[in-house]
């Protein structure tokens, strides 16, 4: 029996939801998804793509938001995760003028702490998700384990993204049982073998996934979001690949 909800960052299927965005959360939902987690509303209003994803059975498990826009639009963020029915407001990715040493990393803390108290103060909560840079050493630590130690508890989570902890030398297992607690959502992904790692279906690739999705249920992760950065077949055969092995072990 499955033990984890399997979500899709809808990120892997961003094409074909830039030609035609009902088409696709359709396909999604008849994949066997239940859940997406957005990158955008793919040109639709927060209210019609709610009632698109409601008539389909289909819910928002949450959204990743640019840092810039979660800094300077936190109310217009928060009433529109209102309206989608989300919990997690996600934070994906730093731009290279606001990471590098541990300096950089620790400089966010307060910015972290603060978008996390608005967040909790309206019901939501925030997370941060990692790519390899937070990951790199540097002074005996990384960025993503200075996140870990000097942002507040109660207002910052992590989405433990378990290609980038590989593709940066980290085994996803130990990393997963560092976090544990602070954890709630998994990036399931799968990667190519050496020496020109990619991005895999998940369950087609060198990741161990039965041994991931354990580690994250010892760390307490709540949700397994399926994602693909990039695709070498059509996206949709690629999610559907993601979601069936899945089920073949089952996670779904």
């Amino acid at each position: 029996m499955a033990k984890n909800p399997i979500s899709l960052q809808m990120y892997t299927v961003r094409d074909d939801a830039a030609r035609d965005p009902i088409a696709t959360i359709e396909a999604v939902a008849a994949a066997g998804y239940r859940a997406m987690e957005l990158a955008g509303t793919m040109g639709l209003s927060a209210a019609e793509l709610r009632r698109r994803l409601d008539a389909l059975g289909v819910v928002v498990s949450g959204a990743h938001v640019a840092i810039d826009r979660l800094e300077g639009q936190i109310e217009s963020v928060i009433d529109e995760m209102r309206t989608l029915g989300g919990k997690y407001v996600i934070c994906p990715f730093l731009p290279p003028q606001r990471r590098g040493d541990i300096a950089a990393y620790r400089a966010l803390v307060p910015t972290l702490n603060a978008i996390g108290g608005r967040c909790h103060e309206a019901g939501l909560t925030f997370v941060y998700h990692n790519h390899d840079f937070e990951l790199h050493q540097a002074g005996g630590t990384t960025g993503l384990h200075t996140f870990l130690r000097e942002t507040d508890p109660a207002l910052v989570q992590f989405e433990l993204d378990v290609y980038w902890a590989v593709y940066a030398g980290f085994d996803p297992g130990a990393l997963l049982a560092e976090f544990a607690g602070r954890v709630p959502l998994v990036h399931l992904k799968n990667m190519t073998p050496e020496p020109n790692r990619t991005f895999a279906e998940v369950g087609h690739g060198t990741l161990d996934i039965p041994a991931i999705c354990a580690a994250a249920d010892a760390a307490g992760a709540e949700w397994f979001i399926v994602e693909q950065d990039r695709c070498e077949r059509p996206a949709l055969e690629s999610v559907a690949m993601s979601i069936n092995y899945l089920k073949s072990i089952g996670r779904a």
